[in-house]
């Protein structure tokens, strides 16, 4: 069973769990890339996108490198953006029915999670779907999750 990582990182947390999660499975990844590239300093861009919740915004994102369709397994991340999924994320969840797909989720987070993996799993369209919450310090600088839970949980798929 084939099996790819898509997420979205505005930074390098996501994208290091991502890594992490590839390594323990040596499997394929694909970033998910928005059309008009997210800019500035990380506190104000993730201000301005506060009421995401309410707006469900969906930027234009640049299709995959890979074919959702050749995978048996999707494990999908996000950073979270004011309690929930970062933009790109909802995007690209909008856009592909997972319908028949083994499907886990992560997220990235220096606080509260809120409703992220809820409202992921409702544009995925399933509740039972295995998740994992990747702390990472206040000052961003430190992941407070082990790696080698990361591992266990992919491991699982």
């Amino acid at each position: 069973m084939k099996t790819l990582i898509v997420y979205y990182s505005y930074g390098h947390h996501t994208r290091d769990v991502a890594e992490i999660m590839k390594k323990a499975l040596g499997c394929d990844l694909s970033e998910i890339v928005p059309v008009k590239a997210y800019t500035g300093v990380y506190q104000k861009l993730v201000d301005a996108t506060e009421n995401n919740r309410e707006t469900k915004n969906t930027p234009e994102i640049k299709p995959l490198s890979q074919k959702i369709s050749d995978y048996d397994n999707i494990i999908i991340g996000t950073p979270v953006w004011w309690y929930t999924m970062a933009e790109p994320v909802r995007t690209f969840l909008s856009q592909n029915d997972l319908t028949g797909k083994n499907v886990m989720i992560f997220a990235t987070n220096a606080g509260w999670i809120g409703s992220t993996f809820k409202d992921m799993k409702a544009l995925i369209g399933s509740t039972q779907i295995p998740e994992l919450d990747v702390k990472f310090s206040v000052d961003g600088e430190s992941m407070l999750t082990e790696a080698r839970v990361i591992e266990q949980f992919v491991k699982k798929s």
